[in-house]
């Protein structure tokens, strides 16, 4: 760390106020105290105060004020340059620092179900590759707008398409019945003893995977089991299969981890198709290196789940 020593009177300096240098130096750069106003954000008559201060301490005339212009005198010729000079020094010094300093963010959205069973336990391999990028998670059953919400990548759940948007397929998913192994669940019989646990869709559609299509799909009939529980989120369910509650017809990409624990087992057959994830940005502009980074990282992590 560098040391700053107090100055001692002799090399005191003797500057006028740096809002009137900074005043004179951006009305000689436009040539006009109107555009220094707008630049500094300040009205016309304060940029001519300003250097009236400015005019007061040197004892030098450092504009020819006409009409609708000003000019610079010979000794205001002189001090811009210094002034412009010094002033793109500091600018830059501190751009330097302040680059250096900053940590670059990216902001994902996605479901409520999809952040907490597949982003957030990769959180920890994304951190690994890139401890310079700070990874914000943004969790929302609904449509984000990436430029009102300012989010970067979205993970898209549904058949799309995605105008005004860079789209691309992630991996599609599959839905199978799911059960705690303590239920002693084991073939499709055993579905009328044991309550069916269904979640609620954001969108009707008859191309949902619920436990009536199925069926249908399955050929298989519709066996009313002896009861019905239904929450409004996935994510409620998968709770609900673990904590033994009944038979879920669930994501096999959300639950993945619990089944590979053995929290949950999936008894029997057959999956059928869910709707496809796809990872969307901003067609225009083109991401910057930390959302491109975000992206490959996404990209990566989807490739098991493609096989």
């Amino acid at each position: 760390m560098t040391s700053i020593h107090p100055l001692t009177p002799r090399t005191t300096r003797r500057l006028p106020p740096l809002s009137s240098l900074r005043a004179f130096e951006a009305a000689a750069r436009h040539g006009s105290f109107k555009r220094a106003a707008d630049e500094l954000a300040v009205t016309p008559t304060a940029i001519s105060h300003r250097i009236r201060v400015l005019e007061d301490h040197t004892g030098l005339k450092l504009f020819v004020r006409q009409v609708r212009q000003v000019t610079l005198t010979d000794a205001g010729a002189q001090l811009y340059p210094v002034l412009r000079e010094s002033f793109d020094a500091i600018e830059a010094v501190l751009a330097r620092l302040t680059q250096a300093n900053r940590r670059d963010r990216v902001t994902v959205s996605a479901t409520h179900a999809f952040t907490a069973k597949w982003l957030v336990p990769r959180v920890g391999r994304f951190q690994a590759l890139h401890p310079d990028i700070d990874l914000q998670l943004h969790a929302s059953n609904d449509t984000v707008d990436l430029d009102t919400h300012g989010v970067d990548i979205a993970v898209r759940y549904g058949s799309g398409p995605y105008p005004g948007l860079a789209a691309e397929v992630m991996f599609a998913d599959t839905y199978a019945p799911v059960a705690n192994p303590m239920l002693g669940v084991h073939a499709v019989a055993d579905l009328r003893a044991v309550p069916l646990i269904h979640f609620d869709w954001t969108k009707a559609s008859a191309a949902n995977p619920t436990w009536e299509t199925w069926f249908a799909r399955t050929g298989l009939e519709w066996h009313p089991s002896r009861g019905q529980l239904r929450y409004s989120d996935d994510g409620h369910a998968i709770q609900a299969a673990v904590a033994g509650q009944g038979v879920a017809l669930l994501s096999l990409a959300l639950v993945a981890e619990e089944l590979a624990a053995g929290y949950l087992v999936q008894p029997f057959g057959p999956a059928i198709p869910g709707y496809t994830y796809h990872l969307v940005m901003r067609a225009d502009p083109p991401p910057g290196e930390a959302v491109r980074a975000v992206a490959d990282w996404l990209r990566q992590e989807s490739q098991p789940c493609k096989s």
